[in-house]
């Protein structure tokens, strides 16, 4: 897969949450995890994270937005319900992105939306868990930039030949 991303949480609140977050990051091959505003508990590495990712992917500890710094050319994606975000199974996702949610029942703030080149939305009908969401988005990337095969029109696998 080509580019690279990084996914993090805005006002996170629950350290285990992070750490799933962080331990599904490193198996979707993140580039680097993030947090802006955390609670101070959840600025310690947490058993939720057994994978050890902060020993394979760097973790940005932001206190405020205008402290956060992507790297050149990267370009910062909302997730939020909103009415008019894009909906996730539509989004070409860019080539070099952040991925950026908000926390534990809390919506991501109006700063942060003004900050993201794109906003969008996992089809569902209320909020999911910041972990899940977080896997959803990084399943949706690697499905749409890979080099994946089109799926058959018939349920099952791949037609092989033998």
């Amino acid at each position: 897969m080509r580019g690279y991303f990084g996914i993090g949480v805005e006002s996170l609140s629950k350290p285990m949450n992070l750490g799933a977050l962080q331990r599904t990051a490193h198996a979707f091959g993140a580039a680097f995890t993030f947090t802006v505003a955390a609670a101070p508990k959840v600025r310690v590495m947490h058993n939720a994270d057994t994978s050890k990712s902060d020993l394979h992917v760097p973790w940005y500890l932001w206190n405020s937005i205008e402290e956060m710094q992507l790297p050149r050319g990267c370009q910062l994606v909302g997730v939020e319900l909103t009415d008019d975000a894009i909906a996730l199974p539509v989004f070409r996702h860019p080539l070099r992105a952040a991925y950026v949610m908000g926390g534990e029942a809390r919506d991501l703030s109006p700063e942060l939306q003004a900050r993201c080149a794109f906003i969008v939305k996992i089809p569902t009908r209320f909020c999911i868990n910041v972990g899940l969401a977080g896997a959803l988005v990084m399943y949706d990337r690697t499905l749409s930039m890979g080099n994946w095969p089109h799926r058959p029109v018939r349920a099952g696998g791949p037609e092989t030949d033998g």
